[in-house]
């Protein structure tokens, strides 16, 4: 279908845009990469005829920005307007209604079309983006250049450490096709050696240089998890990499630096043969040893060998850095981890890794990830039609927060280690391109002031993530999939998605370990596959710990997860789908919060970082690894990202930054920083909230029972903050009333009647349950209510009513509202839409436990995430 084609309308007039409860009246423009909604400011219009017609106000979206369309048509029965409700992946939800049924039909397929059915990346707004004056003059493809950076960190100068080299093992990406060109390895491991060692490391992702602490010399390397499978199988050029990683800075440091905190270990300088000097920073080593010199590196590393002498080493000052507890950090939960050998992976079996020690952080997969933001969408996915705050109970259920502690709390530990204990990190999860790459840039933020600026952090994330192969386009899905369109009441091609379905894709993680990894073991062993292939198709065992899901056997390409379709186009796989990068800017957004005069960027810079990663305007976050971007010759044909940040660097720039001095000595001033897990909080200004609706204090007041829906005025409240599409004729003030008389005396039909429900069709108002960390006074009960017979106990699934401030208030549902416990954590009891009894639900990560507490409705036009798409 040609791109022409695929719009069958241009311009729909007299449509009505809703948001949070507030409607527009303007017109719907629709071209080949935006829609764009044009309305007049009512508060700016004039009927003086003397006086100009105020400038439209217009807000663009880019097609990629849609993860969630649903077209209701206009049915027979009642005749609603036919309306189109989008949810944006900036978390801006937004409803269209329309005046005619065949103009919104035509609206609906033309998003379609120029959303999931392009068929290839070079289709995106990005390649026919046309930059402004200021964007030219800067070439963001240009900022980062790995060598500058690693030189940057202290590799090859005079009086620095000499132990590293830049491989060119890479240099065509046949090696290791999602790594980048240069790697930056141990001087004393010949390219020998790293050939047979990337055979036992998944996707030949071999243990590399990804920072180098300045001060100390030690490292945080990253990788892929090793090919272990059942029969424990072993490489001696894994370990030997490994071990002459962990030896660097025992064995090339030729002085003392200064103690970077009071922590620090002693200076000083172990007597070190001096064969174990090794030239500096270069593509290719001198030696015509390095096997040799392998060799000595382990067995000094393992205090073994013929060259190393203890009594020496006992006589003089101690190294600095001598007493290393050197890690090798996991970042799969433990029974993740194990479970993964049953599929020929696994995790490093210490006994050949006698110079460290391991440690599993926990961090679940990509499915579970996915999982916990589609339950925050759920929280927040009816805020177009309501101006209602969000669920409380529902946000604090999706573990989304819990996700962002863990990862923080394993960057801390990197950070700990390398900065205070002295001692080399080396990190992996699967692949080591989703949970590594967070964590080893996480850590590194926590190291290293110059990342906390503005250029510092593009040259973080062009190196740990676009250059070390972080799936962007895998993981966002930016050709969309028909799964996330439906037209309610009729299938959509065997595609059709269920009303509620999440907008990055079905399914739920977390399923049984060892089950899954039992089916993936079993296409293991019944399946020839390469020596270094990561996995085997695990379509039988979607929930295993993984990163992404296998090419077929034998594929070896830049994106391996991807297959081609017959005619070129690049199929998306909703399954594959996550917020990985959504991750590492929240967690981001945690320590500008906690440490505001510490970064040079503010946090409109994040947020604006988020929506370009799925805009699609510029050619950075298209690919998925280097040599996809090599080969579409991708800086020549698109523009940078940075190139929009740094034209407007005013405008990102922290006004409370403190110049970025480093001093140990003072308090405010020091160049580490470790996050507070216990003061993590919602990003509400990416969500399009306040922080008094997401973080704000649980009101303490009792539940107003009165002020609901029991009364004309309220319901007539409530009903025209909704638009006509959403709401039916049945749901009328009158109606209403009727049916909360209905309730309270007991259902004729012996069902649950949810006018909330009928009249809103949203979940998080009816668990918007309102409670308090202290003492909630119980509700007042009803007098007006008939009271109930002892002997005619209430039926289990018969809720006693649902009441509704519509202005916030206070809300009761169901008529159940807990007393909190006495030791300050919330208990909740509702009853489901089956009638059956949520379990008890603890406080949140920092104890106090808002896990239903209501914030104040948003003023409207309060949405930063509109604001940032209204332009004058």
């Amino acid at each position: 279908m040609a791109d022409l084609e695929k719009i069958r309308v241009t311009k729909v007039e007299d449509v009505t845009l809703w948001q949070r409860g507030i409607k527009f009246e303007g017109a719907l423009h629709l071209t080949q990469h935006h829609f764009i909604f044009s309305h007049i400011n009512q508060d700016t219009a004039t009927s003086d005829p003397t006086k100009p017609a105020p400038k439209p106000r217009e807000i663009w979206i880019t097609y990629p920005m849609i993860s969630f369309c649903t077209y209701r048509p206009s049915h027979p029965p009642s005749r609603p307007q036919p309306s189109i409700r989008l949810r944006c992946r900036d978390f801006t939800f937004i409803s269209f209604q329309f005046v005619a049924e065949n103009k919104a039909r035509d609206a609906f397929e033309t998003i379609r079309n120029l959303t999931c059915r392009l068929g290839r990346i070079e289709k995106v707004y990005a390649f026919s983006y046309e930059a402004p004056g200021p964007e030219r003059k800067i070439n963001g493809w240009t900022v980062y250049n790995p060598v500058a950076e690693f030189r940057r960190q202290g590799l090859g100068e005079k009086g620095k450490t000499k132990a590293w080299r830049i491989s060119k093992i890479n240099a065509e990406y046949n090696f290791a096709p999602t790594y980048p060109a240069s790697l930056v390895v141990p001087a004393s491991i010949s390219d020998n050696t790293i050939k047979y060692g990337g055979a036992y490391r998944s996707r030949s992702r071999i243990p590399v240089l990804s920072y180098l602490h300045p001060v100390n010399d030690c490292s945080i390397t990253r990788s892929s998890q090793p090919l272990l499978g059942l029969r424990g199988h072993r490489s001696p050029q894994d370990e030997k990499l490994v071990s002459a990683i962990f030896s660097t800075s025992k064995s090339y440091s030729s002085s003392s630096p200064e103690p970077l905190t009071s922590a620090s270990a002693g200076g000083g300088q172990s007597k070190v043969p001096s064969s174990t000097h090794t030239p500096s920073l270069s593509t290719k080593s001198s030696s015509n040893n390095l096997e040799a010199i392998e060799d000595a590196t382990i067995a000094r590393a393992r205090n073994k060998g013929p060259e190393y002498d203890d009594e020496a080493e006992d006589q003089g000052p101690r190294l600095y850095g001598a007493q290393q507890h050197n890690l090798i950090v996991d970042a799969r939960p433990t029974l993740n981890a194990m479970a993964m050998q049953a599929a020929g992976m696994g995790s490093e079996n210490m006994d050949h890794y006698p110079f460290a020690t391991k440690a599993y952080l926990g961090i679940d997969n990509i499915h579970v990830m996915r999982e916990s933001l589609n339950k925050v969408v759920d929280a927040l996915k009816d805020s177009d039609v309501t101006p209602l705050p969000p669920n409380r109970d529902a946000l604090a259920s999706s573990g989304w927060l819990k996700h962002i502690a863990n990862m923080m709390d394993g960057a801390a530990l990197i950070a700990r280690q390398v900065g205070i204990h002295h001692s080399h990190v080396l990190i992996h999860c699967s692949d080591g391109w989703d949970r590594t790459g967070q964590l080893s840039a996480l850590s590194q933020l926590c190291l290293d002031p110059y990342y906390r600026t503005i250029e510092g952090f593009i040259v973080l994330v062009e190196k740990d993530f676009v250059s070390f192969g972080h799936q962007f386009r895998l993981r966002s899905g930016f050709l969309s999939s028909e799964k996330w369109f439906e037209v309610e009441g009729e299938s959509n091609g065997g595609n059709r998605s269920v009303s509620g379905d999440p907008p990055f894709g079905g399914g739920r993680g977390g399923g049984n370990a060892f089950g899954n990894a039992y089916l993936s073991a079993k296409g293991f062993f019944n399946k020839q596959r390469p020596k270094n292939d990561s996995r085997e198709n695990l379509s039988a065992a979607p929930l295993a710990d993984t990163d992404s899901t296998a090419s077929p056997a034998g594929a070896r390409s830049g994106s391996p997860a991807n297959g081609e379709m017959p005619d070129g186009a690049i199929p998306i796989k909703v399954r594959e789908t996550c917020p990985i990068f959504h991750q590492f800017l929240d967690a981001t957004y945690q320590l500008l919060e906690q440490y505001p005069t510490r970064f040079e960027f503010n946090e409109r810079f994040l947020r604006r970082v988020f929506y370009h990663l799925y805009s699609c305007q510029y050619g950075t976050f298209l690919y998925d690894n280097e040599q996809q971007r090599v080969e579409a010759k991708i800086s020549h044909r698109t523009r940078s990202v940075w190139d929009y940040f740094l034209s407007r660097k005013e405008q990102f720039t922290n006004d409370k930054w403190d110049g970025g001095a480093v001093d140990d000595n003072v308090r405010g001033k020091e160049r580490l920083l470790f996050p507070d897990i216990k003061k993590i909080k919602w990003w509400h200004e990416l969500f399009g909230r306040t922080d008094e609706e997401m973080n704000g204090p649980v009101a303490s007041k009792p539940v107003n029972v009165k002020a609901g829906l029991g009364s004309k005025a309220s319901a007539e409240t409530v009903t025209s903050a909704i638009p006509p599409s959403v709401s039916s004729a049945s749901s009328s003030p009158a109606a209403l009333q009727n049916m909360q008389q209905q309730q309270e005396n007991g259902s004729p039909t012996g069902k649950t009647q949810r006018p909330f429900s009928a009249l809103v069709r949203t979940e998080s108002a009816l668990t918007s349950v309102e409670t308090a960390n202290t003492m909630v006074a119980p509700p007042v009960p009803d007098a007006s209510a008939a009271p109930q017979k002892e002997s005619e106990p209430e039926p289990e699934a018969q809720p006693d009513r649902v009441t509704l401030d519509p202005l916030g208030a206070g809300v009761e549902v169901n008529g159940f509202v807990s007393h909190a416990r006495a030791n300050g954590h919330a208990a909740v009891n509702a009853v489901n839409d089956d009638g059956l009894t949520k379990a008890m639900m603890n406080a949140d990560l920092e104890g106090n436990s808002p896990l239903t507490e209501k914030g104040q409705t948003a003023a409207a036009g309060n949405n930063p995430a509109m604001e940032e798409l209204q332009m004058s």
